[in-house]
């Protein structure tokens, strides 16, 4: 064996102890007081589509009771967005209603150092994300990093635990199968197609998706979602497949002439009010004008809806009790 070929065997085992080392210090009643939860959310700018993660929060406060919890956007830019709002007094003075710590919200790293430095060791990080895409991957990266980290002395070691919650619709593996997640998924939204059977519509969701990693997800929810309430269901993404003009295919094909439209994003932010809902040309809501299809508008984003919240409560339950940092 040549030294690059041995080099690349021990890189490969240490990530496996990283991901399957138990916590080095048990997660016992008296270590309590030094647990404390990150919900990581990509984040939004909107102040209004603040309330579907709000709502999260609020979720996992009263599920957890006693334990501090905190926010984090993995999104850089909306980050930065909400720091530039610190100095602005008249746009805080017209948006009171906006928690103060969204002013000076940090990415998971940063959240994770701080509670860290205030003495929490026992640390879950849930992901408000929908899909394990790109965004996910990098919570994950970092993640393996902070639990890699290792000392001379065992007290010096960061962290007793560190575990990372699974997103919405699931991740690979075998310990929860995504196709379960899924099922629960499909569940929560029943009121949406409720809504949906009401206007004598197809239901319509738009996803985000992603560029570099695969969203056939989104087709496997849609085929799922019209199996469990007979009805047309269809789903579409800004970024990758299935895109829009291959939902439309379906849609036409089914000959709807009628549809509500929604976003399956967690928050009614940015796509959703400009490249869903918005008045410009490759707006959905326009193109489906075109198409010959009335189309009603739901502006809320799914962290607003209590059962799809409680999604992300049962996957934080979920890695608080496992073994391992990831399932």
């Amino acid at each position: 064996m040549n030294f690059r070929t041995l080099n690349t065997a021990l890189l490969s085992c240490l990530l496996a102890m990283v991901l399957v080392i138990p916590a080095q210090a048990g997660h016992h009643a008296k270590d309590q007081a030094t647990d404390a939860i990150v919900l990581a959310a990509f984040g939004t700018s909107y102040p209004e589509a603040l309330n579907s993660i709000l709502n999260i929060r609020s979720k996992v406060e009263k599920a957890f009771p006693g334990v501090p919890v905190k926010l984090a956007f993995t999104s850089s830019i909306i980050r930065d967005i909400w720091h530039e709002r610190q100095n602005d007094a008249a746009w805080q003075k017209n948006n009171a209603g906006v928690p103060s710590d969204i002013l000076t919200v940090k990415g998971p790293l940063a959240t994770i150092a701080d509670l860290q430095d205030e003495g929490y060791t026992s640390i879950a990080v849930q992901s408000l994300h929908v899909f394990a895409g790109e965004e996910f991957s990098d919570l994950t990266q970092t993640m393996l990093g902070l639990r890699s980290i290792r000392a001379i002395k065992a007290k010096s070691v960061p962290f007793k635990s560190l575990r990372l919650g699974r997103p919405a619709l699931g991740m690979p593996g075998v310990v929860y199968p995504y196709t379960e997640d899924i099922a629960y998924a499909t569940k929560a939204l029943k009121a949406d197609v409720d809504a949906a059977k009401k206007l004598d519509a197809a239901l319509v969701y738009m996803g985000h998706g992603n560029d570099f990693y695969s969203t056939g997800i989104y087709a496997q929810f849609q085929s799922e979602m019209q199996k469990a309430y007979n009805h047309p269901i269809f789903v579409g993404c800004v970024e990758g497949y299935p895109a829009f003009d291959d939902m439309l295919v379906q849609l036409k094909a089914s000959g709807v002439k009628k549809v509500l439209l929604k976003p399956f994003m967690i928050v009614a932010g940015d796509h959703a009010t400009n490249d869903m809902a918005g008045d410009e040309d490759d707006a959905w809501k326009v193109m489906l004008t075109k198409a010959g299809i009335d189309v009603t508008i739901d502006l809320h984003g799914l962290g607003s809806m209590d059962a799809w919240a409680d999604i992300y409560v049962r996957h934080l339950k979920d890695a608080k009790t496992q073994k391992h940092m990831l399932p």
